[in-house]
């Protein structure tokens, strides 16, 4: 490891960020995002201090701009002062500071960003750099040794070790990115530096933690090279980065879904939705549909789908083998283009109750629109649970649209559907503007 910390200490940069940031003076503003900020925590405590100012005294401009810092790490790709950080790292900065191990500073020019994998390309006006080597295979195992450098709450050029986790963790809300999960202890100001294997190649760009305390507890997770690669060449080639969209949302498949839906076992990316006229819509996939396999490459996770589709560019024609209703079917895909996002739709209210003992749900009929023409909102209301829906977690105030897979919009359909219904049931529920798949064990 020593030998790997030589090769790479001086291929390591410290970034310093500087700039303002805009801080709302009204009393129920939403939370502004920083980024890897070390006065973020402050930030947070002056906008609170303001908006209660405001509530008590007035006087006070709906926004004010406050100076901030932030501090974070990158490495060089390039002889010539290309720098590869993390996007969130130099958002909206009006100021990047780039220092070197032998404690020269640069200002840098922000190539570009990619918020939506968190990639940003960086440039300083420097020669004869010495270039991380990055890796040119994506072959990862889970237990596989790998080191991380940066500079955490500012320790410049820190290194700590750990082993890979996951190779292909989905994370919610970042369905394009299918993450290296590891245990190497990443901390606030690591944000932007390399994971680095064993033969001393970068493989990963350190980028998140899962934390309670707001430090390291042991889950990290970095974006893999080839994504970083592929923004950064359409950054540095074009200036701004495309991506192909297929317009699913999915979650896993776990042994209770998998036997709700007939399958041999737990594998593939469950679809809980489907944008309309999206490429998924006009290719014919369908909420409930398992996406088992993209060009022939077969879907063990739902990471899986969101990584080729990462991988792929809009317009890209994709073969699709879903399983639907206990069968394979091979649908034709071409990818839109990611760079819309739909909005996600509301949960609506109702009336009208029955108790369904079997599932433990009792549900409320909604009622019909008041609108002339429209249509009715779907689903059923779930007013209350106990049983087998109280035991997998299905809550008060969810909307159930499907069961197994068949649409429900009426108690009485609902009634239906759970005639039909084995010792494991699927339930397709509707919570806060999100679709998921919930199994229910039955007894």
């Amino acid at each position: 490891m020593t030998g790997i910390v030589a090769q790479f200490a001086p291929t390591v940069v410290n970034i310093s960020v500087r700039g303002t940031r805009k801080v709302s003076t009204a009393a129920e503003a939403p939370d502004d995002k920083g980024g890897d900020a070390q006065g973020s925590e402050e930030d947070d405590a002056m906008s609170d201090f303001l908006r209660g100012f405001q509530k008590r005294f007035g006087g006070l401009p709906a926004q004010l701009q406050i100076p901030v810092r932030g501090e974070g790490s990158g490495f060089i790709v390039s002889s010539d002062g290309v720098i590869l950080t993390n996007a969130h790292v130099v958002s909206d900065a009006e100021e990047v500071v780039v220092k070197l191990t032998d404690r020269r500073e640069f200002i840098a020019k922000v190539v570009g960003t990619d918020k939506l994998t968190d990639i940003a390309v960086l440039k300083i006006d420097a020669q004869d750099l010495k270039a991380a080597v990055v890796s040119s295979s994506a072959s990862l195992q889970v237990g596989e040794w790998v080191l991380a450098i940066g500079s955490p709450f500012g320790f410049e050029s820190t290194v700590t070790a750990g082993v890979i986790s996951a190779t292909r963790r989905s994370l919610p809300g970042d369905g394009s990115v299918p993450f290296i999960q590891t245990d190497a202890a990443i901390n606030p100001g690591n944000s932007g530096g390399p994971l680095i294997n064993m033969r001393g190649e970068v493989i990963g760009i350190n980028s998140q933690i899962v934390t309670k305390s707001g430090g390291y507890q042991g889950l990290s997770f970095a974006i893999p090279i080839a994504v970083a690669q592929r923004v950064a060449q359409q950054i540095l080639h074009t200036g701004k980065v495309s991506h192909a969209k297929l317009g699913v949302e999915v979650q896993e498949v776990n042994q209770t879904l998998a036997q709700a839906f007939k399958l041999g076992k737990p594998s593939g990316a469950l679809v809980v939705d489907v944008e309309k006229d999206s490429a998924a819509d006009r290719a014919g996939i369908k909420e409930s549909d398992i996406v088992m396999s993209i060009n022939g490459k077969t879907i063990d996770l739902a990471g899986d789908l969101s990584a080729a589709i990462s991988l792929a560019q809009p317009g890209d024609k994709v073969a699709l083998e879903v399983w639907r209703q206990g069968a394979r079917h091979t649908l034709q895909a071409q990818l839109g283009d990611g760079a819309a996002r739909p909005a996600k739709p509301a949960s609506a209210d109702a009336s009208s109750t029955k108790s369904v003992d079997r599932l433990g749900l009792l549900l409320q009929q909604k009622p019909a629109s008041s609108k002339p023409g429209s249509a009715p909102e779907p689903g059923v209301l779930i007013e209350g649970v106990a049983g087998a829906a109280d035991r997998a977690g299905v809550l008060p105030g969810d909307v159930l649209l499907a069961i197994d897979g068949l649409p429900v919009n009426t108690v009485a359909q609902v009634g239906v559907a759970v005639a039909r219904v084995g010792k494991s049931v699927a339930l397709l529920v509707l919570r806060d503007g999100v679709k998921i798949y919930v199994p229910l064990r039955l007894l």
